[in-house]
């Protein structure tokens, strides 16, 4: 499990191309068989992928929790982004289809993921929080997930938001999750842009097409940086920074949140003209 400390606004702006990719993007998520975790200090967000094709994979402890199993003081979310897929908590399996997702409670010690088909697998997104309390294990399919089309093409912006664990979802600690899918045309995300210095907040980029990109926007709003993204890289973003991005073509990408505040709706929106 890799381990990622905190950058500071100030040494952000200093920071080249190369150094920024280091510290904020994730670029390997997905390995065949395998699952890969990136533990955060914004927050302590464990961010994590697991692409089982050939058998089932399960979650691992790692000396640095500091845990008897992975899930003895945190919680975990899951949402499916490839092929037909299973999860298995203590013993009872959850079939998930493309976009479905998955909430772990706290105190469950045996998670594992699977493919039911290797030539279509499944790609299991993870993020997880500590947690203080235990709430079961639910699944919300993404026709469950209360859908909402926003924005307009004629400001290439108009998108489908599907809510999955928040307030008035899949009950957590702290964590919340969702997704949103950008319709044929648009190619900007999270715009106007916003803050939350209560909580930070990671990008999941999916469905992104071969030989397209996303350039996503990060930085204070009047110390803007850009990452360039491939299909299946990650995003760490600070409490303190902007996110938002503009692909080639459309995409989709998983959002999700940890820390002080709960509220999917708290942020501190940024104007355009504030955008340097």
């Amino acid at each position: 499990m890799e381990i990622r400390f905190q950058n500071s606004p100030k040494e952000t702006s200093r920071m080249n191309t190369a150094e920024l990719r280091e510290n904020f993007l994730i670029e390997s998520l997905m390995v065949n068989d395998e699952v890969k975790l990136v533990y955060s200090h914004y927050d302590r967000v464990i961010v994590g992928g697991v692409k089982p094709v050939k058998k089932s994979v399960e979650l691992p402890n790692h000396e640095e929790l500091r845990a008897d199993f992975f899930l003895q003081r945190r919680e975990l979310g899951v949402i499916n982004v490839g092929g037909k897929g299973t999860v298995t908590v203590d013993g009872q399996s959850h079939s998930l289809n493309k976009l479905d997702a998955i909430y772990v409670g706290k105190g469950a010690q045996k998670v594992s993921f699977a493919s039911v088909n290797e030539n279509e697998p499944a790609l299991f997104y993870l993020l997880s929080a500590p947690a203080h309390q235990q709430y079961p294990t639910s699944v919300l399919t993404k026709e469950e997930a209360s859908p909402s089309t926003l924005g307009d093409q004629a400001t290439a912006n108009n998108r489908t938001i599907y809510k999955y664990i928040h307030a008035d979802g899949l009950q957590s600690c702290q964590l919340v999750m969702g997704l949103t899918i950008l319709a044929e045309g648009s190619i900007w995300n999270t715009i106007p842009s916003h803050t939350h210095t209560r909580r930070m907040e990671a990008y999941f980029y999916f469905d992104v097409k071969p030989g397209q990109r996303v350039f996503h926007f990060m930085g204070e709003p009047t110390e803007t940086r850009h990452l360039v993204v491939d299909n299946h890289q990650a995003i760490l973003s600070p409490p303190w920074s902007i996110h938002s991005g503009a692909g080639t073509a459309a995409y989709g990408f998983i959002w999700g949140m940890a820390g002080e505040n709960y509220t999917y709706t708290d942020m501190d929106p940024v104007s355009l003209e504030e955008i340097r």
